[in-house]
């Protein structure tokens, strides 16, 4: 994908996949203004790929003057600025008006600004847990989180603006990612991080409830290939599309997984309650994204685990360093 001579605005831009996403979109030659607040994302994220023609600017999407500046000229923006699930139930209003409202308001500058195309990546936990598998993006959405929820109304507002005003837009659903750069800290934390770094820092594995619940994990380069092919294509103007692996695995069996990867056996696990709001089940069905763009992740989860293992040694913290800022039940006021 050569993109030399395009400019994309990428909200959430030093985050895990927004700073993957903008990596790609540099390999591909594009001008990339990447806007993050540095709630969730970081600076060293994308400390590395910062030039004159890939440019950070610490704004929150909610700063409509600063958005409106920055959307200037732009031939495309990539959505993915939010506040994630364990947030959403300490701080429910906070996270409505961060990943429902100021999408629609981000929504409206786009189109004002007349930027040719708007993608959303909106999330799997649209569709709470499962009620068949795998998951097609026709599969009934009852959310079981505020986030959940405030991501589906970005959907709609998404959907909306492409019928009412026939602007070009594309909702897009990632299932679970990992990989370099993922969250192991504060409310923003997810599993496969935790147990990695746990497992190395000779800490328990904490498995909420009895470990059934199931995840389709993605590796972080697959997902923003897929958010990239995904959005740029003229085949998927007006759709929603999901972006997953196509595979389901319980949280105990992933916790083996962990084990085998680390070359830890006998490394420990322990069973707290479950979490609030928690989906049991969540497994992609990608074969629209396959039929449209010719989607298919390229990494297994083993070798992912390999890669991402080996990208935590190669760190300068050790884990129990990167552990000082983990909070183990992240959806509690205190986190």
């Amino acid at each position: 994908m050569n993109l030399k001579g395009k400019t994309y605005l990428v909200t959430g831009g030093a985050g895990f996949i927004g700073s993957e996403l903008c990596r790609q979109l540099k390999a591909a030659d594009a001008s990339v203004r990447i806007v993050d607040n540095l709630a969730n994302g970081h600076r060293e994220n994308v400390a590395e790929i910062l030039s004159p023609n890939c440019v950070l600017h610490v704004t929150d999407i909610r700063d409509l003057e600063a958005m409106q500046i920055l959307l200037a000229g732009c031939d495309g923006v990539f959505h993915l600025a939010c506040l994630g699930v364990r947030h959403s139930i300490h701080s429910p209003m906070e996270s409505h008006e961060v990943n429902a409202t100021a999408t629609l308001n981000l929504l409206r500058l786009a189109r004002e600004a007349n930027v040719p195309r708007f993608v959303y990546v909106s999330s799997s936990e649209v569709y709470g847990t499962a009620q068949s598998v795998p998951q097609p993006e026709e599969h009934p959405t009852f959310p079981m989180t505020v986030y959940g929820a405030a991501k589906l109304a970005g959907e709609c507002y998404t959907r909306a603006f492409h019928r009412t005003y026939d602007y070009a837009t594309v909702v897009i659903r990632p299932f679970n990612s990992y990989g370099p750069r993922s969250h192991h800290e504060g409310d923003s934390g997810e599993v496969i991080p935790k147990f990695l770094l746990r497992t190395l820092a000779g800490k328990p594995m904490v498995i909420f409830g009895d470990g059934s619940q199931t995840r389709d994990f993605t590796f972080v380069s697959d997902t923003a290939r897929g958010i990239l092919e995904a959005g740029l294509s003229e085949n998927t103007v007006g759709e929603t599309i999901n972006i997953g692996s196509g595979f389901e695995i319980a949280i105990r069996e992933l916790a083996d997984e962990v084990r085998c990867v680390t070359g830890l056996p006998d490394a420990l696990i322990i069973h707290e309650a479950d979490r609030p709001g928690d989906v049991l089940r969540l497994y992609s069905d990608t074969s629209k994204a396959h039929r449209l763009i010719g989607f298919e992740p390229r990494v297994t989860l083993r070798d992912g685990l390999t890669q991402l293992l080996a990208w935590y040694r190669s760190q300068d913290n050790s884990p129990e360093e990167m552990l000082r800022t983990e909070i183990v039940k992240n959806w509690e006021v205190s986190a």
